[in-house]
């Protein structure tokens, strides 16, 4: 079949003739844009890539994790070790104080970890908080943090998405309060938010420096522009610094140009078609059937839309979780490209002359459609129903999406229970409810012995692939483009840490 022309209005056609500005360092404000819409800067109650590289600049951890080495290093604390199998003793870091002068210390802890712990209180992502039952004080600058039960890629977490909240703010302001003015200690304070179009930061002076740089920039400015053309005739215009998330025809373009900084680096996000396997958007629908969801996997030239349309740095995977992660099991079976296979597996299911079903999408349009005419060639019939991404995940919660193409970036987290324990655990998000799969992947998470973690993985990994719960697509590589006047090296976690920008 033909692929798509990927963006073939190019915005580098329309905005040629300005092409001579550059970006303006002279007011200290380095402006760049977000295509998707944040529902809230609150990173408790968002899950999008967008509200994650706004934590990192915000808010910090208690540990923090070197992205170039892998190395755990002290943060808000200094000092960690494990009491037990499901105790960890943290002694704080002394002086530090958040955005509005309240001062850190083991009060912070205590209440944000016991309140982002409780259920009740609707943290969007569970599973970055569920491993936690409380917090406990010893005195102002030494935590306990209590388990449910161990759980071995503790410390990853709390070097990712658990952040610390000042604890009398927070309980006076809750989380609409922290969506309007958040308050962290972070390299980088918010001086100005209009909810899902503005933010503005500013570099912290009281900032404690240690193990992550203070913000060498003074001022972030952040836009939604959702039309991507548009963002790249901004750039042109010198109104924009920075471009992340380029389409990669667009950045061959613009690298091919000779006048800007192009850089391509890994992430830890694949892409992955999940199907109704447990059949709660339809219990007679096609999907529960794995002969179908079997047709589906062979139907897709998945390395043709590598080639064609993700370019980079991106592979095939076959696996549901990402290479780098620890226990991604890579021996499972794989689906190779075979419409003729396809089709007979869709006679044998009983559906010789194809279906028609809805295909749910909320970004890269271009790969949804790429493998709608794939699935179109041997009789799947699809309605591409295109959301936003909060709305996508509302309804995939409610149990009302037969069929989807989705990307987890795992938190950019290195560990393969970001994304098989979000997924396959019984949760909102588990279209599958293999009762066997969730036993190994809750078994594998509560054990600190990594061979019996690796072993565990590898009987789930290996049951998804062979169900065929899901078709594992791509690897996903990000292209950043940078005006001349700007310094900054990438890194292959999908986090763009603003407090490691400066200017040349």
């Amino acid at each position: 079949m033909k692929l798509p022309n990927l963006l073939a209005a190019s915005a580098i056609a329309l905005s040629a003739g300005a092409m001579s500005a550059q970006a303006d360092k002279a007011d200290d404000t380095l402006r760049l844009a977000f295509t998707k819409e944040l529902e809230t800067v609150d990173i408790y109650f968002n899950s999008a890539r967008e509200g994650i590289l706004l934590a990192r600049a915000i808010w910090d951890g208690l540990l923090y994790r070197d992205p170039v080495t892998g190395e755990y290093k002290g943060n808000l604390a200094t000092e960690w070790k494990w009491i037990d199998d499901v105790t960890l003793e943290l002694k704080l870091r002394e002086g530090v104080t958040f955005h509005n002068g309240e001062p850190f210390n083991a009060d912070d802890v205590v209440y944000t970890v016991n309140y982002v712990a409780n259920p009740d209180n609707g943290i969007v992502v569970q599973r970055n908080v569920s491993w936690m039952d409380r917090a406990e004080k010893v005195d102002d600058y030494t935590v306990r943090i209590i388990l449910d039960a161990p759980f071995p890629p503790a410390e990853e977490f709390l070097a990712g998405p658990v952040v610390m909240y000042p604890n009398e703010y927070y309980a006076e302001v809750g989380p609409a309060g922290m969506a309007l003015n958040p308050i962290g200690t972070g390299p980088y304070k918010v001086s100005s938010v209009d909810p899902g179009l503005h933010y503005e930061l500013e570099a912290f002076d009281g900032y404690h420096g240690d193990p992550r740089n203070a913000a060498s920039i003074g001022k972030i400015d952040i836009r939604t522009i959702p039309d991507f053309n548009t963002q790249i005739a901004e750039f042109f215009n010198g109104q924009l610094d920075f471009l992340w998330n380029v389409p990669a025809d667009q950045a061959e373009k613009l690298d091919a140009m000779g006048k800007y900084q192009v850089e391509n680096a890994e992430a830890i996000r694949i892409g992955f078609i999940s199907m109704d396997a447990s059949g709660r958007a339809d219990a007679d629908g096609p999907m529960t059937n794995p002969l179908v969801r079997k047709a589906v996997a062979h139907a897709i030239d998945r390395q043709a839309i590598v080639d064609a349309l993700v370019k980079g740095s991106s592979e095939v995977v076959h696996s549901a979780c990402a290479k780098i992660q620890f226990a991604c099991e890579q021996d499972v079976a794989q689906y190779e490209y075979n419409p003729e296979k396809a089709k007979a597996l869709l006679a044998e299911a009983g559906y010789p002359d194809g279906f028609e079903i809805d295909f749910h999408a909320y970004r890269n349009r271009p790969y949804a459609e790429a493998m709608m005419g794939f699935l179109d060639e041997v009789g799947i019939k699809t309605n591409l129903v295109y959301l936003k991404y909060s709305a996508l995940r509302d309804a995939r919660s409610k149990g009302e999406v037969p069929f989807t193409f989705q990307t987890w970036g795992s938190y950019s987290l290195a560990d393969a229970s970001a994304i098989v324990g979000e997924h396959f655990t019984g949760g909102m998000l588990d279209d599958a409810k293999d009762a066997e799969v969730t036993a190994w992947v809750n078994e594998a998470d509560s054990t600190t012995d990594k061979d019996k973690r690796i072993g565990l993985y590898s009987k789930a990994l290996k049951k998804i692939a062979d169900e065929a719960y899901w078709l594992p697509l791509w690897s996903y590589n990000v292209n950043y483009v940078m005006s001349q006047e700007v310094s900054y090296a990438p890194t292959n976690d999908e986090i763009v840490r603003f407090f490691d920008f400066s200017w040349k």
